[in-house]
């Protein structure tokens, strides 16, 4: 329960934060082009992860993203936020995060000890496109 506060705060910066004004039609199929790379090909992680899809990032906007999560299809599911609890405990606000896609139909937040990427703990802050995603994302 020690990261609670820390969940609460990860969430309450989502809440708060406008959406930066950006071609949704450009992101919703992969890969969305500038400034967005392909994760898998920037770290040692597989192309589509169980639960996150194939994940395209702007590589200016590390560590918390956004993460552009799209499934098999090459469909935009998700926006992830990956946001270490150290710099959340010290004071770093993520403040105007972009989104993928302005429709959320869902969001899940949860614990994350470390990857490729983002090694120290952070919460994973997921976003779901619509109501089918988190199951195209799992498969």
């Amino acid at each position: 329960m020690k990261f609670l506060p820390t969940l609460f705060a990860a969430g309450s910066l989502l809440c708060a934060a406008p959406a930066f004004a950006h071609d949704e039609e450009a992101l919703k199929a992969a890969p969305p082009g500038d400034p967005y790379i392909k994760v898998s090909d920037a770290l040692p992680l597989p192309e589509f992860i169980p639960g996150l899809g194939t994940l395209f990032v702007d590589p200016e906007t590390l560590p918390a993203g956004p993460f552009l999560a799209y499934d098999r299809d090459g469909k935009l599911s998700a926006t992830v936020y990956m946001t270490p609890f150290e710099e959340l405990q010290n004071g770093t606000a993520y403040d105007e995060l972009s989104v993928g896609a302005h429709t959320v139909s869902g969001v899940d937040i949860y614990y994350n000890a470390g990857h490729p990427g983002v090694d120290k703990p952070h919460a994973h802050v997921v976003l779901f496109h619509d109501v089918d995603a988190k199951g195209r994302l799992a498969e």
